[in-house]
């Protein structure tokens, strides 16, 4: 069927509406509409939301299909309610060239789970020492308008610089990692009493601060945008909401984990705990909770980040850094933002929704839920409450630091133009 009619749904969490799709758009949005011709999808007072758009995930492929595919990676996606990722470039290749991102592009249109959007490489092999092909990467097919060297910082002064002047003819953005490389040689955990104790080398807050310090002050300079990846401090939170106060066009994300979980469970030692930036401190949380809440910090973004069963069953110093995160970001948002009364769900919808599709330019995601708007919708039931199974991700890694744990919410229903992708939880 073209039609459907899903009834009763809280829009943005607001009173029991009924939203009408008709092919790939919504046609209506009311209460009592006709259900004539239409399949009807019963809400029963779940929470109907514009589909999720990533702005940090790493789908692996090419080079790194063991960890995650496109295909595996964009079911993940689609199972966790985002209709829209995009995908970083520390690939192998690296995607450094528009032959590269032209390769996910294609492949996320030929797998279709939800639309990918190829992050280009700042930097030649991430290498820090060459600006890659920035111009022709955005000229591909593929429309390039993010680029990162993600996973590494570029930390060349001087090349973050031509970066910026760079990407400012087109109105991109250059998404940093904000790690001082010397500031962190040897690092394995945050720097502080739990490091100190477990005789961990130290990851300062600092070598995080100074990059990002460094950075707004050259998008200023230049007139440019930048965007900060993966934010982790109270300081880096200061540094950005001064930027902000001057007018100086720079944006941040947060994840899911570095929303909820904190340095104290490295005393496991549990390898899965391990991710770049490290888990911060209780004091760091709470900062950065009050930041999404606030509008500081602008965006919610997963840093999805799979690695196989041997590269994270290991010890500790040995192990790979990262955490899968599209199957459970909502929940995580849902349990420390709005079950604590600080976003609403129109504020998630702004934040994981709308706001990453205006940075990334991710044209017909982040729309209202409207007449005439494009049907990138998902079905939340928000009274759910359950231990996460990582047995049962449709991501092919299962590197997660929530098994076991109860979270709420639950995607039940995802749409990508209309077409249902997600039913019942289960994908089509």
């Amino acid at each position: 069927m073209s039609k459907i009619l899903i009834r009763g749904a809280k829009v943005l969490g607001g009173a029991p509406q009924d939203v009408l799709i008709d092919g790939e758009t919504v046609e209506a949005v009311g209460t009592g509409l006709p259900a004539e011709g239409a399949e009807v999808v019963e809400a029963d007072g779940k929470v109907l939301l514009p589909g999720l758009v990533d702005l940090h995930t790493h789908l692996r492929e090419p080079g790194r299909e063991d960890s995650e595919t496109v295909l595996t990676g964009t079911r993940a996606a689609a199972s966790g309610g985002f209709t829209a990722v995009f995908a970083m470039a520390n690939t192998f290749p690296v995607a450094d060239t528009a032959g590269v991102v032209e390769q996910v592009w294609r492949l996320g249109r030929e797998h279709g789970y939800c639309d990918v959007r190829p992050i280009g490489a700042v930097t030649v092999g991430l290498e820090g020492q060459k600006l890659a092909e920035l111009g022709a990467m955005h000229e591909s097919a593929a429309g390039v308008t993010v680029f990162s060297d993600d996973g590494k910082c570029v930390h060349d002064a001087v090349i973050m610089r031509r970066a910026l002047e760079y990407v400012k003819a087109f109105d991109g953005v250059v998404a940093q990692h904000a790690q001082e490389p010397r500031l962190t040689e040897g690092a394995q955990m945050n720097e502080g009493v739990v490091s100190a104790e477990l005789g961990l080398g130290g990851w300062p807050a600092v070598a995080e601060e100074s990059i990002i310090a460094r950075d707004v002050l050259l998008a200023d300079h230049v007139g440019s945008r930048v965007h900060i990846c993966h934010l982790s401090t109270a300081g880096s939170v200061e540094i950005v909401r001064w930027a902000k106060s001057r007018g100086i066009r720079v944006t941040a994300e947060v994840t899911p984990h570095h929303l909820l979980l904190t340095d104290e469970l490295v005393r496991t030692y549990n390898p899965v705990y391990k991710v770049n930036p490290p888990l911060r401190t209780e004091r760091d949380v709470m900062a950065l909770r009050e930041a999404l809440a606030d509008g500081t910090i602008d965006i919610v973004a997963t840093d999805h980040a799979p690695h196989p069963h041997e590269d994270k069953d290991c010890e500790w110093a040995a192990a790979a850094m990262g955490m899968v995160g599209l199957e459970t970001a909502l929940s995580v948002v849902q349990e420390t933002m709005v079950d604590t009364g600080l976003l609403d769900w129109a504020g998630v919808a702004d934040r994981m929704s709308a706001r990453p599709a205006q940075i990334g330019q991710a044209t017909g995601h982040g729309r209202p839920v409207s007449a005439g708007e494009p049907a990138n919708l998902i079905l939340v039931d928000t009274a759910y409450r359950g231990p996460v199974d990582p047995a049962g991700f449709a991501s092919r890694s299962r590197n997660t630091p929530y098994q076991g744990r109860e979270l709420p919410g639950r995607v039940t229903h995802t749409w990508l133009r209309g077409k249902a992708t997600l039913v019942d939880g289960k994908l089509t």
